[in-house]
């Protein structure tokens, strides 16, 4: 199990990207507009600074929804490769099963 306060962590990150998603792709599309005025895009540029750094999407780590481990996820399940097999094992994971020869 991870610790408690990576997971909290975590989840005010998504929170904080969640809320200020839409200032911050403004203020890339402002720096990223090649036709706007070298100082518009500058000010745009330092205003995207300033924003807090767990703003954006990619301080998001993929965690495990049961466990919270941050290795070894499989993003369309959302869950580690240890409690995958564990729950194919017990059936609970409809259309999988383990595989013999």
């Amino acid at each position: 199990m991870a610790k408690k306060s990576s997971i909290e962590k975590n989840e005010r990150r998504k929170k904080m990207t969640a809320q200020l998603r839409n200032k911050r792709a403004r203020l890339k599309a402002q720096v990223m507009n090649r036709e706007a005025e070298p100082e518009e895009r500058f000010a745009a540029a330092l205003k995207l600074a300033e924003m807090p750094r767990n703003s954006a999407k990619n301080r998001i780590r993929l965690r495990c929804k049961i466990t919270g481990r941050s290795r070894g996820n499989y993003r369309k399940l959302e869950i580690s490769r240890n409690m995958l097999r564990e729950l194919a094992s017990f059936g609970q994971i409809p259309g999988m099963v383990k595989s013999s020869w």
